[in-house]
């Protein structure tokens, strides 16, 4: 089986696959989700540093005046957009949770900004909870090339991956997709020729007859 064959392999490959996006509170990774929407962790990681430094409670970014979260996040994409949910997002949090982040899937998606796939970043990866497969443009991309799933549709692509792969490895195989998608198997020019996964991806050969065609 092609899943399980890409359990053993990718652990070679990857040995240090991890969350790239910096936090050390589950407060922190649950801000640098919201606002990796549509924005790589490289700029995420960048603005991080200064907000967490200036924003270090739920509290702080729900009082937070309007229009200077606003700036503090400019350099991100949609940043008005973020700044709002960021602050509806804390202010639940101070109300309803005593300004925790709460370890379940049920009550991280009620969160204003929250979908399932952030809810999953965060419990996976601030609380050890396998709970379901993070999809991100990487995760969906390569799931159709090595040949996991036809499935378009993140929610769909999740329940397949779900599926094939042992839930302890949910969140690390999610990990290892987008490791292998930003190093090796980008979405213009992938690297097949010097692929690790070569004999395992059905779309090699695609690929590489393409390849000759240049």
């Amino acid at each position: 089986m092609r899943a399980a064959a890409l359990c053993k392999v990718f652990p070679r490959i990857y040995p240090d696959a991890h969350c790239e996006l910096n936090f050390s509170s589950p407060l922190e990774l649950l801000i640098a989700t919201i606002l990796s929407a549509q924005c790589t962790d490289v700029q995420v990681n960048k603005v991080t540093p200064g907000l967490f430094q200036k924003y270090c409670t739920a509290r702080d970014y729900a009082e937070a005046d309007p229009a200077q979260l606003e700036h503090d996040l400019r350099a991100i994409g949609l940043y008005r957009n973020k700044a709002k949910n960021i602050r509806a997002c804390c202010r639940l949090l101070v109300d309803e949770h005593e300004g925790q982040v709460p370890a379940s899937m049920e009550e991280l998606v009620r969160l204003p900004g929250v979908g399932r796939k952030t809810a999953n970043v965060v419990l996976g990866n601030a609380f050890g909870q396998n709970i379901g497969v993070v999809v991100d443009t990487h995760v969906a991309r390569l799931s159709a090339r090595l040949g996991l799933t036809q499935e378009t549709d993140p929610k769909k692509i999740e329940l397949v991956l779900m599926k094939l792969i042992p839930q302890e490895k949910w969140t690390l195989f999610s990990h290892w997709l987008i490791f292998h998608g930003r190093r090796r198997c980008k979405a213009q020019n992938p690297d097949c020729p010097n692929c690790e996964l070569r004999d395992l991806c059905p779309s090699y050969p695609k690929f590489m007859k393409l390849e000759r065609f240049k």
